[in-house]
């Protein structure tokens, strides 16, 4: 799936960082691409580095690693902040369950993490289901992460400060196809704990994060370990 750019705006006394999937910008420089082209598979910690900070085989990252604040890893709350009356009822129920399967996935997957459904307002990770078409762009949801940005199908926009997670957004478009919705929830869930990057390679489209492709449903080997690397468990 297409994603967005990252945005970094820098002052003497922070640092913050806006990700849009998956282009890191300091004023007007754009310091790295959505995706990472690999020709075969990588280690298990080469696959790490790609996702979470945009390094290639052997090389630097390109982007920030950035985590949500330890204090809050067991309480992150999840919660559908905004549905615009064009979006399909059905894809509402589909991106429902969907939610709950992913986090299932992540809960399950051995990360220092518990992420859990919310019906309050301001949830940790929001998400939008807009009436924005597919390659449109997004406005007026009064989210200062997601609005003027263009929607592929699927979004992830995240504040950090300094390598800290504040919060995150969500953004699906109308046109999502039904079959989609499953994997875009589970991969926009993950991404938007820190992992932000995809891999485009044949080698990998067993993975979430393929760039070409929106079917897998689950967090089984690289994926499950590259969110255990970024959120170790206990000791």
């Amino acid at each position: 799936m297409p994603a967005g750019a990252a945005c970094g705006i820098v002052s003497a006394m922070f640092v913050r960082l806006v990700l849009l999937l998956a282009t890191f910008l300091l004023p007007g420089v754009v310091l790295a691409q959505e995706f990472v082209t690999v020709p075969r598979r990588l280690s298990d910690e080469g696959f790490y580095r790609l996702v979470a900070c945009a390094a290639p085989p052997g090389g630097a990252c390109a982007k920030p690693m950035i985590r949500w604040p330890e204090a809050r890893r067991l309480s992150l709350s999840v919660g559908i902040v905004r549905v615009d009356p064009s979006f399909p009822g059905y894809k509402l129920d589909l991106v429902d369950a969907a939610i709950d399967r992913a986090l299932a996935e992540i809960n399950a997957s051995g990360a220092y993490l518990v992420v859990e459904r919310s019906y309050e307002a301001g949830p940790d990770l929001a998400l939008y289901l807009l009436d924005t078409p597919q390659d449109g762009v997004i406005a007026q949801t009064s989210s200062s992460l997601l609005d003027g940005s263009d929607l592929p199908i699927g979004r992830v926009a995240i504040r950090s400060v300094g390598t800290e997670i504040q919060e995150a957004a969500i953004a699906i478009s109308r046109d999502i196809g039904r079959r989609e919705i499953a994997s875009v929830v589970l991969e926009e869930l993950v991404q938007a704990l820190g992992l932000p990057t995809d891999v485009r390679s044949p080698a990998y489209r067993d993975s979430i994060f393929n760039e070409d492709f929106n079917s897998v449903v689950w967090l089984r080997g690289q994926d499950a370990e590259a969110l255990r690397r970024h959120y170790p468990p206990l000791r």
